[in-house]
């Protein structure tokens, strides 16, 4: 189970920086996922692991050893890349028993070995086959089951369930991570997909322009955002612009345009300070006919859309200031006669609203994935 640690790394390709000045620390036996936009430079920080690409500047340690100058084949870890890099030449059994047989296993053990791993993922029945005589989706399930049998303590997983349909995506994430855990493998698994980070991530690092805006475990990334973007890019957020009008002990006012007035927790901001509110859509309750009105936050909108998402419904609110919210409600609440049109309130409870300094560069920059 090795550790992993990277110190100030730096990676430029034709003078576009694709790691920048990067920190990051995997534990022996953990399961992180590095989350983030296509661009951000996830398959990059692998391929510096695996030592497939060296660093411009900084040092990267595997188990306390610096190993910028050790080659791939030294580094005791089993990359698994986009493009699944499988021999042709060798059927799907063949494969899977390349990396038990170079280290000098018995036939026996290697094939063992594989045939567990090929079974995991639903391959057993095209061990005699070749790489070329299967879908992609099954080629991403062979790259998978070669790293899992290869023996490394460390793997380097690119999107490895990217390919899959999503029925059998889902079953195996839970495989996976508990094989990972069984066989006390440290694991990096890159991929664009929330939920797939939050399943099987001890931890999630989330990345952006080659940096990590945050590390931490999926509660705290998900409830306890970093920055706009991250509480944009994982999960689904509503953000609203406004200024702080009102401050004291117990929290402030923050005056949205046309009037309307938020109150928050946040007390760390100056009156006058440009913010802006983020909630989740699921903590944005929206009812038809309350039998009472809460004290605070309490607006009145009208539903501009509504979309099924199977356990939930998502409805768009245009409130009376013009500013437009998102709540997604499970399809067993109350508010399952809302229709398009209908007049509805909104209640934003303070203790669910994250408040962030307004960007420089504008909300809308800071949203953006790329």
């Amino acid at each position: 189970m090795p550790s992993v640690r990277l110190v100030n790394i730096t990676k430029t390709f034709d003078g576009i920086t694709a790691i920048q000045n990067l920190d990051l620390e995997i534990g022996e036996g953990e399961y992180l996922c590095v989350l983030g936009p296509t661009g951000s430079g996830k398959t990059t920080l692998l391929r510096l692991i695996a030592g497939i690409v060296k660093p411009d500047e900084g040092k990267i340690y595997i188990d306390g050893k610096l190993v910028n100058d050790v080659p791939p084949q030294e580094r005791n870890t089993a990359y698994v890349p986009q493009d699944y890099a499988l021999f042709p030449h060798l059927t799907v059994m063949e494969n899977v028993a390349f990396g038990p047989t170079s280290r000098e296993l018995s036939k026996a053990e290697a094939y063992g070995i594989s045939t567990q791993m090929l079974e995991m993922t639903r391959l057993a029945w095209r061990a005699a086959s070749f790489p070329n005589e299967l879908s992609g989706g099954m080629q991403q399930r062979l790259a998978l089951a070669r790293g899992l049998a290869s023996g490394a303590g460390l793997l380097l997983l690119d999107e490895p369930l990217g390919a899959l349909d999503a029925r059998l995506r889902v079953e195996l994430r839970y495989k996976l991570k508990g094989l990972v855990k069984e066989k006390g493998f440290t694991a990096i698994h890159v991929t664009h997909d929330q939920e797939e980070a939050m399943v099987v991530g001890d931890r999630i690092a989330v990345l952006r322009h080659g940096q990590i805006q945050q590390a931490s475990i999926p509660s705290i990334v998900y409830n306890e955002p970093s920055s706009i973007f991250v509480a944009n890019f994982v999960g689904a957020a509503n953000f609203l612009e406004g200024l702080i009008a009102e401050r004291n002990r117990l929290g402030s006012s923050v005056q949205l345009r046309n009037g309307l007035a938020v109150r928050i927790m946040e007390t760390g901001y100056s009156i006058g300070e440009r913010v802006v509110l983020a909630i989740r859509e699921e903590m944005t309750r929206i009812v038809k006919n309350p039998r009472e009105k809460e004290e605070v936050n309490f607006f009145v909108g009208t539903v501009e859309s509504a979309s099924f998402l199977g356990n939930f419904t998502e409805y768009t609110i245009i409130l009376k200031n013009g500013d437009t919210v998102k709540s997604k409600v499970p399809i067993s609440s109350r508010t399952r006669g809302i229709s398009l049109g209908d007049r509805v309130y909104v209640y934003l409870q303070p203790e669910n609203i994250k408040t962030y300094l307004y960007p420089a560069t504008g909300l809308y920059k800071e949203l953006e994935a790329v």
